[in-house]
């Protein structure tokens, strides 16, 4: 009898250390995007970059979904808040993939062409470096936590990636050729994966759900 208790005790103590690595990234994440929405929204209103001021709203976006996991993981039983939290990660990508098609579509009826920026680019390069390992070390912590809320943070962590790399090309290319429509194409397809995710968090239907039916994305290989 006292072995299925000391494993059941275990297995709680490695809850607890999970929702504390939980937080950790979560309080990262709002750290890092803190920053980096001051950085590009000033650097986009001194070049007239709308992809740099966009880029530092979506940072904004990022703030609020580490915000969600802090809150849900601040609670003592956080599967309790599971379907709250998923739900309110669901609104900040809708909310991510309607100001990015907003922001694309304007840039191309307008075809605004923004000044060269040395800081968007060397910000957007230093996401592409920081965000997949944030987005990785989260993926698997909301695996050993059977938690979709956190899986979908990591999510909308790496689709900030795809934005670094569309932010990127944007700026290189507009600095080199003057190539202005390739950024908002790029983000139209950001925006429809954004919507594709914000869907399955709404319904819960994110890869490790113990309702999931499929896994496309191999997160939930062994």
């Amino acid at each position: 009898m006292a072995e299925p208790l000391q494993l059941g005790a275990t297995r709680t103590v490695d809850r607890q250390r999970l929702g504390r690595r939980a937080r950790l990234l979560a309080g990262a994440s709002v750290t890092y995007n803190v920053i980096e929405a001051i950085v590009a929204i000033s650097a986009g209103l001194v070049a007239g970059s709308v992809a740099l001021v966009g880029f530092g709203l979506d940072s904004v976006v990022e703030v609020s979904s580490g915000l969600i996991i802090l809150w849900q993981f601040r609670h003592p039983l956080p599967e309790t808040r599971e379907r709250r939290a998923l739900r309110m990660l669901a609104v900040s990508f809708f909310a991510l993939a309607a100001y990015v098609t907003f922001e694309s579509v304007r840039s191309l009826i307008t075809q605004a062409t923004p000044d060269v920026s040395p800081v968007g680019i060397g910000l957007a390069i230093a996401s592409l470096i920081v965000m997949p390992f944030l987005s990785w070390a989260q993926r698997r912590t909301g695996k050993a936590l059977n938690s979709n809320a956190v899986v979908a943070d990591s999510t909308q962590t790496l689709l900030c990636t795809y934005l670094s790399a569309v932010l990127l090309i944007g700026l290189v290319l507009n600095a080199t050729l003057g190539w202005t429509w390739a950024d908002p194409i790029a983000g139209l397809i950001i925006a429809a994966v954004a919507t594709r995710e914000g869907i399955q968090s709404w319904r819960g239907d994110n890869c490790c759900s113990p309702t999931a039916t499929t896994c496309d994305d191999g997160c939930c290989a062994p």
